[in-house]
């Protein structure tokens, strides 16, 4: 898997600079950019306040799963410590409780999991055409011939990097 991200990344490289140096001339007069679209998308204002009521929303069911973790360190921590001096019905009780504590974890866990996702897709579903409009506005208004994500690009001088003017539209845009 790795690998064939690191394959494809430098396959990407190589093509792109084999591109750009086959048109060396016509560069001259291009107008080039780089955007990072994940950075635009997430460093929105939308994107944040998502953050802020998700963080509301999927708190209390965060602070149950990490009580329920707390309770089973308790338990397991005393098992360690005393479970050869306990008496054989206690520690099975105990050992039970534990298993349930992990059992209701990784239920309560997968669950919270699930709906935060399901939460993140109905969000990117509803800021990816703005942010496709910014884009698109903010390439349109800077008459740009190119524009590279900024995960293609090695290195980039801050002044060809509109990631900023994107997120900026799109706070513009209510």
């Amino acid at each position: 898997m790795l690998q064939e991200c690191i394959v494809r990344k430098l396959t990407q490289w190589v093509l792109v600079s084999a591109a750009l140096l086959a048109a060396t001339p016509a560069l001259a007069e291009m107008k080039v950019a780089v955007l990072n679209y994940q950075m635009a998308l997430l460093e929105s204002d939308a994107a944040k306040k998502y953050a802020v009521d998700a963080e509301k929303k999927f708190g209390p069911q965060l602070n149950r799963l990490k009580g329920l973790e707390s309770d089973a360190k308790r338990i397991q921590d005393r098992l360690v410590k005393d479970g050869e001096k306990m008496q054989q019905a206690e520690r099975e009780r105990l050992e039970l409780e534990f298993k349930q504590k992990a059992r209701d974890f990784q239920f309560q866990s997968k669950e919270l999991n699930e709906a935060k996702a399901l939460a993140d897709r109905d969000m990117l579903q509803q800021l990816k055409p703005k942010l496709d409009k910014a884009v698109e506005e903010v390439i349109k208004q800077g008459n740009y011939d190119l524009v590279l994500e900024r995960g293609a690009v090695v290195d980039v001088k801050p002044q060809f990097d509109i990631t900023r003017k994107v997120i900026e539209r799109m706070n513009q845009s209510r």
